[in-house]
């Protein structure tokens, strides 16, 4: 059964600091094709501008209604999950799970949740603290000898995964929990960092190695797949340490 337009709009497109406004149009267009129309776009170099326009070719209503944000947070803010495109495997990282899985996934928490694809800049991707935004990360089978895709081309592979998943009769589930228990990407990130704040308060975290250790903890609360009712028993725990370090 094809999914609702409802479900295809709560996918939000995230460009990170987009160097080149044809690439935002060219984007517009992708999405567009595919039945997708909410872009948020985290400080783009260049935008609006004629450029974007042009290479949009008709989608000028994505354009004229994307969401300029001045960082990542604002621009995953309401989301139940996020996930980063990224062409190079992290030495730590999230769940890096192929493109057409997290499709599939995507689609199915869309018809109740909204949630995001984070992509980077044209010149590096995605920095750590934007991949530290994200619950997972996805890739794209492209060619080990010439992996290079244009930023556009890039998102246009994503929508178009996207869309065939949102046809699909047997889509596998990453997630085996209710959704609506799943606690969802603001809670996550604000546990995260709570957690981050108390362990600096007890001197956990050292400078050396104090950002390493948080990415290992970001790793495994993500792949516990925590419940809203497990998030507020352990933000509990810690307001509980605090006042007592505090005492």
């Amino acid at each position: 059964m094809i999914a609702t337009s409802e479900a295809l709009n709560r996918i939000r497109i995230v460009l990170c600091e987009t160097s080149h406004p044809g690439n935002i149009g060219a984007t517009a267009r992708a999405m567009k094709t595919m039945g997708m129309h909410s872009l948020y776009l985290v400080s783009p170099k260049k935008f609006p501008h004629p450029e974007a326009t042009a290479m949009a070719s008709g989608a000028d209503d994505i354009l004229l209604n994307a969401n300029v944000v001045d960082d990542l947070k604002s621009a995953l803010r309401g989301v139940k999950l996020a996930v980063g495109l990224s062409a190079r495997r992290r030495e730590l990282s999230q769940p890096y799970i192929d493109i057409r899985e997290v499709a599939n996934e995507m689609i199915r928490i869309a018809d109740q949740s909204d949630v995001a694809f984070v992509f980077g800049n044209e010149t590096s991707g995605l920095s750590n603290l934007e991949v530290n935004k994200c619950q997972m990360l996805s890739f794209i089978h492209a060619n080990p000898n010439y992996s290079s895709l244009n930023l556009a081309q890039a998102v246009q592979v994503v929508c178009h995964e996207i869309r065939q998943s949102s046809i699909s009769r047997n889509s596998p589930k990453l997630y085996t929990k209710d959704l609506d228990l799943l606690a969802d990407h603001d809670s996550l990130m604000g546990f995260l960092s709570h957690l981050e704040t108390m362990l600096n308060e007890i001197d956990f975290l050292d400078r050396v190695q104090g950002e390493r250790l948080m990415q290992r903890l970001h790793i495994l609360f993500t792949r516990a797949q925590l419940e809203v009712d497990e998030i507020n028993i352990l933000r509990g725990i810690l307001t509980h340490v605090q006042k007592k370090i505090k005492s």
